[in-house]
């Protein structure tokens, strides 16, 4: 074949040509020297013309064949050629040459080598000889372009400790024709080895399947661990094919493992860098000989997570102290980054509930109630309302927690004490989208787009009616909120503003809803009454913990309740609930296992 590219291609060559410089040092060529042939013979190169260079050559169809495997090999685009210098003695002369190929995805590759010709009766020709092409090429070599796979970026958490970084899964599969005879005791051997992973597995059944199935049966995909437990006695198995499958893995598979694996499948495609490159030499069986260029691959930056290791490390030994349905969430008011989302096993089997589900919030929402009763001038933290025992709204008849009755007090007591007749009654007076509102305006309501998380903060939808809406005061009613929700709006109390959640950072939080700014007469009148609440309220426990501010919650439900706890210490948000957990203490407690267990002072 006279050349190797298309049309198109060599349209492309013919410009790389134009590029050729023929230079010859300082020097003007003497006459009959090698240099217009060695010129032509760079320039039929230069254009994929391999058929019109190798012509010039002592050996035609050796240098063809040559020069076809070398273009073959680097997948070239281009070439282009520069003469150096040049010299010659009676006949035998030599071109000092400058290659640079263009190579797939941009990439060049350059270097200097030698020409050597003769003249043959007065007519110069190229001595053909693989250096022609290299000066390391040896002959019956040629060139092979190889691609390098690019390094993978690590994901790490807001304090710079790995969370996910490069690694292997393993594909165990049964190839009964490469197991020939010993299929059976293969099958045997390895249903025993897998059995702790998969207890459905039988001999008979694998060696049958295995049979009748075109190529390897694919048996299970094992975690390095795992891998390891069993490759001793799996690898040299006639017939056993374990395959290794690069795969961002878990540094500790107990850290926020449903968050972690959103976020890995989030940021997937973000972690691998640009690929780097080789070129070598091969021999007429295919066989890497040398390296003759080598461009190492650029990693990817390392994407950073807002989880904080102590933060959710220690969450998450908090949740796991109870059999109930467990969770706290935890949010940096003043960013908006989620430090910690941590839930015990028994919430886990029903997926991820701090963060989606949705419960009554209990006393909880009265930060929501009282806040809007400070903005609609209904109260202040220092209005004197009524507490009484119980209270008859409309059809309902609303009771303290154990029928407790404090009287007329200021509102910010009622508060501490959580008395709910008090709540009910501002909420009774309030307009069917008055708690709607006010919701709003500490992120409950709103909905939040947030890469590498899924949530739902909660739903407040406004009613005409004065049983709902009452009911709605004291955090019972239609409203509810999930623990997200809950930290969002103690968040919002500490911050000033509701800030926008986020998780991995440069992802941006598309949010939805219309949300006002809550007013700052309203944050500076929650602060202190949410702190009372800790000093000498229903939170008394916490007391030991630094300056906590929050709101407990018991909120009830068909054959219980739920335990809450919301609040603040410092630039650290947080919601503890525990579901069915009954009083509210036992959230406290759950909460100030978590701060105990934080570094002295942590975000405060």
């Amino acid at each position: 074949m006279a050349s190797l590219f298309t049309s198109v291609t060599r349209a492309a060559a013919l410009a790389s040509a134009a590029a050729l410089v023929v230079t010859l040092g300082a020097c003007t060529p003497r006459p009959n020297g090698p240099e217009p042939t060695a010129e032509e013979f760079f320039e039929a190169l230069a254009t994929g013309d391999t058929g019109a260079a190798a012509q010039l050559a002592d050996d035609p169809e050796g240098a063809r064949a040559a020069l076809n495997e070398a273009w073959a090999g680097l997948q070239a685009t281009g070439l282009q050629a520069q003469i150096l210098s040049s010299k010659y003695a009676e006949d035998t002369g030599s071109v000092t040459y400058r290659y640079t190929w263009h190579l797939p995805k941009d990439r060049t590759w350059t270097y200097d080598g030698q020409l050597n010709l003769v003249r043959d009766e007065g007519r110069w020709e190229v001595r053909w000889s693989a250096t022609g092409l290299h000066p390391r090429l040896g002959e019956n070599q040629t060139f092979a372009l190889r691609a390098e796979a690019p390094p993978r970026a690590s994901v790490h958490e807001r304090t710079g400790t790995n969370v996910l970084v490069p690694g292997y899964r393993y594909h165990v599969a049964l190839d009964a024709k490469a197991a020939g005879a010993d299929l059976m005791a293969t099958a045997r051997t390895v249903a025993g080895e897998l059995h702790r992973f998969d207890n459905t597995l039988d001999p008979q059944r694998l060696a049958e399947l295995a049979s009748s199935t075109r190529g390897a049966l694919s048996l299970i995909t094992l975690n390095q661990a795992d891998h390891d437990a069993v490759a001793p006695a799996l690898r040299s198995l006639p017939g056993v094919v374990i395959t290794p499958q690069p795969e961002m893995v878990p540094t500790d598979p107990t850290f926020a493992p449903a968050v972690v694996n959103e976020v890995k499948k989030n940021v997937a495609e973000d972690l691998d860098g640009d690929p780097g490159w080789r070129v070598v030499t091969v021999n007429q069986n295919g066989v890497d000989v040398d390296v003759l260029n080598e461009v190492a691959g650029t990693p990817a930056p390392s994407v950073s997570i807002s989880l904080d290791r102590s933060v959710q490390t220690a969450a998450q030994n908090a949740v796991n102290i109870t059999g109930k349905q467990a969770m706290i969430v935890v949010i940096k008011p003043s960013t908006g980054e989620i430090l910690a989302v941590a839930q015990n096993a028994a919430a886990d089997r029903e997926g991820p509930l701090a963060t989606m589900g949705l419960y009554p919030p209990g006393s909880t929402f009265k930060i929501v109630t009282a806040g809007a009763a400070i903005e609609r001038q209904m109260a202040t933290p220092n209005t004197l309302l009524g507490c009484p025992g119980r209270m008859d709204i409309g059809h309902r008849t609303v009771p303290n927690y154990g029928g407790f009755d404090l009287g007329t007090v200021p509102m910010s007591r009622a508060f501490a004490s959580s008395c709910n007749t008090t709540f009910a009654e501002l909420a009774s007076r309030m307009p069917p989208r008055g708690l709607t509102e006010a919701a709003s305006q500490y992120g409950i309501g709103l909905d939040y787009d947030i890469p590498g998380l899924s949530t739902v903060s909660g739903s407040v939808p406004p009613t005409v009616n004065l049983t709902e809406r009452t009911e709605d005061g004291f955090g019972q009613g239609k409203v509810l909120a999930s623990p997200f929700g809950m930290a969002l709006a103690a968040a919002t109390v500490a911050a000033g503003h509701t800030p926008v959640p986020q998780l991995i950072a440069g992802r941006e939080t598309a949010v939805t809803g219309a949300q006002q700014q809550i007013p700052q007469d309203v944050v500076e009148g929650l602060r202190p009454m949410m702190r009372l609440v800790v000093t000498n309220g229903s939170a008394k426990d916490l007391a030991g913990s630094g300056d906590v501010r929050g709101k407990t919650g018991e909120a009830e439900f068909a054959g219980g309740s739920h335990s809450w706890f919301t609040g603040y210490r410092g630039d650290m948000a947080f919601s503890a609930l525990i579901v069915g957990g009954g009083s509210s203490e036992y959230a406290v407690r759950m909460l100030k296992g978590m701060l105990d267990s934080l570094p002295p002072d942590y975000q405060a």
